[in-house]
């Protein structure tokens, strides 16, 4: 028999203010019809003054826990996904833990920018192979409000605040591709992309938490080849195929770039989940939002192959492959 790492509950945060993309012709020279023309984007959510990323997380960890079923007792790790933590330290996952009333188990932060949520699931699914753990709570959780240049149209439009979580459990299977839970994972980085799109802040250069820079073309152009064929690697390793896939959940960060990633995949768009109208790019927290909101449509459901893939700073991608 084999460890399988099978989902078992999901749940999603987002704050309660909605900025449509009206909101900022007053103060860019931009317009609805532009943002939506070249992104697909028409709304996304901001945290409130004071709401923090570790906020956003509880309440969407607390989401995935009802629909699990499940005390956070039962929780053996917390892995949480962010760019936009709190504080330096500690890190968001242990205030996470803290928030839900947890005096057991571990946590720990994973960044790999709008990546994250994939290489947190990848970190989730070894602890549960390796006999580490038996539940992990995934979750994805940013503020990215709070790291935009309000003055550069080329981003400050693109980006949300929000946070999705997902509930791992080790289930016995068979070893085939018929097996519930993540069947396989495919990760990348090269660090020679660094300036494609970062932060120019940081606790050992200015001091600052900086605010965020893109090179948009360039990251375009990486993204489609990178994000399908990271697809392709995790489906191969799977024993799969395109043909095997009922939803691509890709990472929201612009609707052209998930049409040409399900273009080039050799999928319609009938079979991907897209959210980003009206959430934005939430960096780590797109897929698992994605998710949960594609469950909550009756999109989503057991037995079903999922692919989901992101590509972020770093430049970081990589790919899950899982039966829901």
């Amino acid at each position: 028999m084999t460890i399988r790492s099978v989902v078992r509950g999901v749940g999603h945060y987002l704050p309660e203010r909605v900025v449509e993309n009206a909101e900022f012709e007053a103060t860019l020279d931009t317009t609805d019809d532009w943002i939506r023309s070249r992104t697909g984007i028409e709304r996304r959510h901001f945290a409130a003054e004071g709401e923090t990323t570790s906020q956003l997380a509880i309440k969407a960890a607390q989401a995935a826990l009802d629909d699990a079923d499940m005390s956070v007792d039962q929780i053996d790790a917390i892995i949480v996904a962010t760019s936009t933590p709190d504080h330096t330290f500690p890190a968001v996952a242990t205030m996470v833990q803290a928030g839900l009333g947890s005096t057991t188990g571990f946590a720990y932060d994973v960044q790999a920018v709008c990546a994250g949520f994939i290489f947190a699931l990848t970190n989730a699914n070894g602890l549960i192979l390796s006999g580490q753990a038996e539940r992990v709570m995934v979750i994805g959780a940013e503020t990215f409000s709070r790291i935009l240049d309000w003055e550069d149209r080329g981003t400050c439009v693109l980006f949300g605040d929000g946070a999705g979580a997902l509930i791992l459990e080790a289930a016995q299977g068979t070893g085939t591709k018929e097996d519930r839970g993540i069947l396989s994972s495919d990760l990348h980085s090269d660090g020679r992309y660094r300036e494609l799109l970062y932060v120019d802040g940081g606790v050992s250069t200015t001091g600052t938490a900086g605010v965020l820079r893109m090179q948009g073309n360039q990251v375009f152009r990486h993204a489609v080849v990178k994000l399908a064929q990271t697809a392709e690697n995790a489906l191969e390793k799977a024993g799969m195929t395109a043909g095997d896939v009922d939803w691509i959940v890709p990472h929201q960060a612009n609707l052209r770039i998930i049409k040409a990633t399900a273009e080039k995949m050799g999928l319609g768009m009938d079979h991907v989940v897209v959210t980003v109208a009206d959430h934005g790019n939430t960096s780590a927290a797109s897929i698992p939002l994605a998710l949960s909101v594609g469950r909550q449509r009756g999109q989503i459901h057991e037995g079903q192959v999922i692919v989901a893939e992101a590509i972020g700073g770093g430049l970081a991608w990589g790919s899950v492959v899982l039966r829901w």
